[in-house]
């Protein structure tokens, strides 16, 4: 396993100049947070060092990744941060296997959950209900917590 203390780092300064922004221009209304974008290639990055991934580029459509072990399994990544006022991450369909991890704003990383795709599409994803206006199906990280739980070592990443 690589050393991502230099990844860690970057993100507090981030984290420093998201509140140097708010407190400097908190007369206005607009928050400061880590756009999604940057905050997914960051947790995309972190992912490809910290469990040896093969990441895809940014126009794969359901996968983000494939594992390096021989296991060539797919893998979404999703990524979402401690201030994130909805504690929730979204899917459009079901991935091969999942990665979700949360970042806070000391630049440290913590599994959410690691294991196959369908055991949280089936949670997340309503068929007798209308789909969602952005066309992904949410999960809180509490549900995603307790997935985790019952995920056997053999099917982690």
């Amino acid at each position: 396993m690589k050393d991502t203390r230099h990844l860690s780092e970057a993100i507090q300064n981030l984290y420093k100049i998201v509140d140097q922004l708010s407190e400097e221009y908190s007369k206005y209304p607009c928050r400061f947070l880590l756009d999604g974008n940057l905050l997914g290639s960051i947790g995309e990055v972190y992912a490809a060092e910290r469990y040896n991934l093969e990441l895809f580029n940014a126009v794969h459509a359901k996968h983000d990744a494939r594992t390096l072990d021989g296991t060539n399994r797919l893998v979404q990544i999703k990524v979402t941060q401690c201030r994130a006022v909805k504690k929730v991450v979204a899917l459009r369909s079901e991935p091969q296997y999942l990665l979700v991890l949360q970042v806070d704003d000391d630049g440290k990383f913590r599994e959410v959950y690691n294991g196959p795709g369908g055991i949280v599409w089936d949670h997340a994803y309503a068929p007798d209900k209308p789909t969602p206006s952005s066309g992904q199906w949410p999960i809180t990280l509490s549900v995603l917590e307790r997935l985790d739980q019952d995920v056997a070592e053999k099917d982690r990443i």
